[in-house]
């Protein structure tokens, strides 16, 4: 580990005060790195990371350089940051993280020191500035209106779900964190919106009517039925989708209409048989991501109580067999409703809690006393392999930090 990675490290877990003031002062002694870039903004409680899967992969088969920034990383933090799937190379993360340590010490004269998110968006700026990218395709760390990310000048902006989460810092109410999301609209800039309950999706029109920004509603505007997508110039049919479970056609529906956006503002042609290999081929880490032998093994990162959801509704396809679900969340999300949820939703599973190496996740006292846990959750999922019979399955959730450790183990 060189000295730059323990300065990125030892900024893990610590809470600074939103200051755009801050991000924009620190682009102004960069030479501003994002102005330019052909950005496509995404925000959204849920489905960042499967959208832009989805709308990279229909890119890149179209001939594009296509650039993507997500997190967290389940792997490295080089994960992050990719062009057509490549993670940014060990030297030039370095080079560009050498640059921000240096600007840290001028920003904090006026400022606090950077973030962890603000380190690793600035060094995804400088990097995708002198690539020739046809797309950068930037997902919002937290929210959106305050978001480290909001300084970009988007082609397209993009918000895929609105629900609850991060309340502390969004609010507690669903309108005003669908103000946060709504707060990467631009003037004059097409927004497009998924599946959001009508309170959000108001104050989403509302915004964007406002900014005069197009405004395209999934379930309206364009959807994905069936294998067949429609919007208002575009039927794309027999269309198969990569990724499991029944709410990945929501976010394909979502890339799909970004990148018919996208394809009409460039005056290029859409490929249909393109367009059904590009779904048929897209594959995104923890999401109901089948690992270990068999195939009986699903790391999903849902980290909510509407992605436990969405997972439990999967799950339900499995009731004439033995499921067993290992769990484990961070203490500041609302674990005991997700773990409500799945036991009122999915009664016949055996549902199991564990803990994992992260400060602020689960230990054995915050669990409810009535399930089971275990400590060792390395030791479970080996011996689970040993005993279970070939019909049973196992699903791994709870958090993205629990599934990226996970993860790890299934890679030694």
């Amino acid at each position: 580990m060189t000295r730059l990675d323990r300065w990125l490290q030892a900024k893990q877990g610590k809470v600074y005060r939103y200051k755009m003031e801050k991000i924009q002062y620190a682009l102004d002694l960069l030479g501003h790195p994002e102005k330019g870039l052909p950005v496509v903004h995404v925000a959204g409680t849920n489905g960042k990371g499967s959208t832009i899967a989805f709308l990279k992969k229909l890119l890149e088969l179209h001939g594009f350089r296509v650039g993507t920034f997500v997190s967290p990383h389940l792997v490295t933090v080089h994960d992050r940051i990719c062009i057509n799937g490549q993670p940014i190379p060990e030297a030039t993360f370095q080079k560009w993280m050498e640059r921000i340590f240096v600007l840290e010490q001028k920003v904090e004269q006026v400022y606090e020191p950077f973030r962890y998110f603000e380190v690793v968006t600035l060094v995804m700026l400088l990097h995708f500035k002198g690539q020739a990218l046809d797309f950068a395709l930037i997902e919002v760390g937290i929210g959106g209106l305050l978001d480290t990310t909001n300084v970009v000048d988007p082609l397209v902006t993009l918000i895929t779900s609105i629900g609850l989460d991060h309340q502390d810092l969004l609010g507690s109410r669903l309108e005003d964190i669908a103000e946060q999301k709504a707060g990467i609209i631009k003037p004059g800039v097409p927004v497009v919106v998924g599946p959001v309950d009508s309170i959000a999706l108001a104050v989403c029109r509302k915004k964007a009517r406002a900014l005069q920004a197009p405004f395209y509603c999934e379930g309206v505007d364009f959807s994905l039925k069936d294998g067949l997508f429609t919007n208002r110039t575009n039927r794309l049919g027999n269309l198969k989708l990569g990724l499991a479970g029944r709410h990945q056609e929501n976010n394909a529906s979502l890339a799909l209409q970004v990148f018919c956006l996208l394809m009409e503002e460039r005056r290029c042609p859409i490929e249909e048989k393109i367009v059904q290999r590009a779904l048929e081929t897209t594959t995104w880490a923890g999401r109901l991501e089948n690992v270990g032998k068999g195939g009986r093994i699903y790391l999903d990162g849902a980290h909510n109580l509407p992605a436990i959801e969405c997972l439990v509704d999967f799950i339900q396809s499995f009731s004439e067999q033995r499921v067993t679900i290992l769990f484990s969340a961070l203490k500041r999300k609302d674990f005991k409703k997700m773990l409500e949820c799945i036991e009122k939703r999915v009664p016949h599973a055996e549902l199991v809690l564990t803990s994992f190496a992260y400060d602020g996740g689960l230990r054995e006292h915050d669990c409810p006393d009535h399930l089971l846990y275990v400590a060792d959750y390395a030791q479970f999922i080996k011996e689970w392999e040993m005993e279970a019979k070939c019909d049973e399955r196992l699903f791994i959730t709870g958090s993205l930090y629990f599934i990226s450790e996970v993860r790890k183990y299934f890679l030694k």
